[in-house]
């Protein structure tokens, strides 16, 4: 995810309120929901787990060279399970527990911050761009937090009315995790700080909350359809305690991601994959879905200033290597991402390799 502008997407039914009276009636999932790719043809792993980064080390003079190394081999990997990252477990508890109020609110009362046709910001779904397309087997909503003066308080919900304080809070938190953790980036690279700094100035930063309802032919749909992320990086907190994270390994199966508790999930984004010339990089993700229990997750993206160019850093190819990407507006690549379907790798990353 990025910035939030979209292609016109289409409104479609909401799905929380489509699963409460599907789910206790006898019928077969409707058809724009059915996934035949879900059908057991692709194999999925379990009891393997991501690499593990811990902040408390890598800000530790003892351990931070140690603790770099692993930050940049997980980096590699694209998929990495942040702990000792520092935000407060208030901070964590007050989040979780308004996200989830809101998602009990009567739908009238969350509808009032319900998206417009040319944005995804707000409550609604995203990436609707067609009348034939499959749909996700979720709801969203998706706010832009930084730099301040992007918010929209008409999308913000007043319900419950501590969630805008909370939310606030986190997002504060979360800006200075990545804060720290680029300047730990750029020495794994070596390039200096200064430049992802200037790249990353007034900490531009998006939040998707999802909410993924139950259903009972849960292997007949998909919560998010596979992806990268546009961005450079993303925070992933799990709301509740109900696993759907996989993501892609390079022999195309699915790795099922098992939350430490405490952890964040840092995931790189395709921005990352383009600066790092490679190095890094960008893995195909998706969210499934539980046949009897609700699953909630909060994605923060971060992302370069919309006027920035990204390409290989320049310190990457003056040292003999070739520039595998093309260089590109944040703001053009980004708007090129929302006008195309999520569609794997292929709907936007790829196009920009040479």
């Amino acid at each position: 995810m990025a910035h939030a502008k979209a292609a016109g997407h289409l409104t479609v039914p909401n799905v929380q309120a489509l699963a409460q009276t599907w789910n206790e009636s006898g019928e077969q999932v409707p058809e724009r929901y059915v996934r035949t790719e879900q059908a057991g043809d692709e194999e999925v792993v379990v009891g393997s787990g991501i690499p593990v980064v811990d902040l408390g080390r890598l800000l530790d003079p003892q351990w931070s060279e140690e603790e770099l190394r692993n930050l940049g081999s997980a980096c590699q990997l694209g998929f990495f399970q942040l702990i000792n990252h520092g935000v407060p477990d208030e901070v964590i508890h007050d989040m979780r527990r308004d996200i989830t109020e809101f998602f009990k609110l009567p739908l009238e009362t969350k509808k009032v911050h319900a998206q417009l046709p040319d944005s995804v910001e707000g409550y609604g779904q995203a990436f609707v761009l067609s009348e034939t397309q499959k749909l996700d087997w979720a709801d969203m909503i998706y706010l832009m937090l930084r730099p301040m003066e992007s918010r929209n308080m008409r999308f913000w919900p007043a319900q419950p009315p501590s969630l805008r304080d909370s939310v606030d809070r986190y997002s504060t938190a979360a800006a200075n995790i990545v804060s720290c953790l680029l300047r730990f980036m750029a020495a794994d690279m070596g390039v200096e700080p200064e430049r992802l700094q200037e790249m990353f100035a007034g900490q531009p930063q998006n939040m998707r909350v999802s909410y993924y309802p139950p259903c009972r032919q849960a292997g007949k749909v998909i919560g998010l359809s596979p992806h990268t992320d546009a961005c450079a990086l993303t925070l992933l907190l799990h709301v509740n305690n109900v696993q759907g994270l996989q993501i892609r390994r390079d022999d195309g199966k699915w790795l099922v991601v098992d939350p430490l508790d405490g952890a964040l999930i840092v995931s790189i984004g395709d921005t990352f994959e383009i600066l790092s010339n490679g190095r890094y990089r960008s893995v195909e993700h998706r969210a499934m879905v539980h046949p009897d229990k609700e699953r909630i997750s909060a994605a923060m993206f971060h992302m370069p200033c919309p006027s920035v160019t990204i390409g290989p850093l320049p310190e990457l190819v003056e040292r003999g290597a070739r520039a595998r990407y093309k260089s590109v507006c944040y703001a053009d690549f980004v708007e090129r991402f929302f006008a195309t379907k999520i569609d794997g790798r292929k709907s936007n990353l790829d196009y920009y390799r040479i």
